[in-house]
């Protein structure tokens, strides 16, 4: 009562919600736990599975050891639209479920502002890694001379640019990243559409990186 009363006083016409637990046992005990965790492990498959298989696809077709067009791929930008448009639709999938982390980065973001438990945050960070691997053992089984042929999609710095650079440029983004992630899912905001910013986000900035990114 006395928290209610001081968060009217400051003007504000919403709650913020109590923080997490750092360490909660009883989530344990429950089946939405172990449910988000494996929502996060499989939203972290699939996302890895399409866009690996993207790049990879991208750079047999303009491969002119393997195609005489140089522009059959989907480019830059269908890079980018498949990167967005997975995290637009994942988020949406997941956020009722475990909240649509994804990204390892953006539970431990989380987890930092007390959003989330010590407990899921590791769980959550532990599914997310296994299932990126999973997604992107699959591409390999499926595609393993071009997995292996382009270095499993992996990005490379572009000429001119160092690896500080790279380096700096990916600090950047994700805390673009995480930023954007609080700001859509803060509570003073009633509607569901986080998934929007954050795919638009992601859309944009694989746009924008892969021109310092090969």
């Amino acid at each position: 009562m006395a928290s209610q009363k001081q968060q009217l006083g400051s003007g504000k016409d919403y709650y913020d919600p109590p923080p997490a637990p750092l360490f909660d046992t009883d989530e344990l005990s429950q089946w939405s736990f172990y449910r988000a965790v494996i929502a996060e492990f499989v939203a972290a498959l699939i996302f890895l599975y399409i866009t690996v298989l993207t790049v990879i696809g991208n750079k047999a077709q303009t491969d002119p050891a393997m195609s005489l067009d140089a522009c059959g791929g989907v480019g830059i930008l269908g890079i980018a639209w498949a990167f967005g448009g997975m995290i637009f639709v994942l988020v949406y999938c997941t956020a009722g479920i475990s909240g649509g982390h994804i990204n390892p980065a953006v539970t431990f973001g989380l987890f930092l502002a007390r959003k989330v438990s010590l407990l899921r945050a590791l769980c959550y960070m532990v599914a997310q890694c296994s299932g990126a691997i999973c997604g992107v053992a699959l591409v390999r089984a499926f595609q393993s001379t071009y997995y292996d042929k382009y270095g499993g999609g992996a990005n490379k710095l572009s000429t001119g640019f160092s690896t500080s650079t790279g380096l700096a440029a990916e600090i950047i983004g994700t805390f673009v990243l995480v930023y954007t992630i609080f700001s859509a899912t803060d509570p003073k905001r009633s509607a569901r559409d986080s998934h929007i910013p954050v795919s638009m986000l992601i859309f944009v900035y694989d746009h924008f990186s892969k021109y310092f990114m090969k």
